[in-house]
């Protein structure tokens, strides 16, 4: 299991990578901003998808982003 600081650094470098940085730190700052409701934006926020679904999405871009 990964340690809070590296969860942290990963969870930036996927939003850096699918955002860029700029709206990387655009999405932190309102997140932090709103005082998200984190219940709320699990069940609202996330598409429509079982878990299974969202998880092979996920998959298949992060190996399109870093094949090489």
């Amino acid at each position: 299991m990964k340690i809070d600081a590296q969860i942290r650094i990963a969870g930036m470098e996927a939003l850096i990578n699918a955002l860029r940085l700029v709206e990387a730190e655009s999405f932190m700052i309102s997140a932090s901003r709103d005082r998200l409701n984190h219940a709320a934006w699990r069940r609202y926020g996330l598409p429509g998808v079982s878990l299974s679904v969202l998880v092979q999405s996920a998959n298949r871009h992060a190996e399109q982003q870093f094949s090489l």
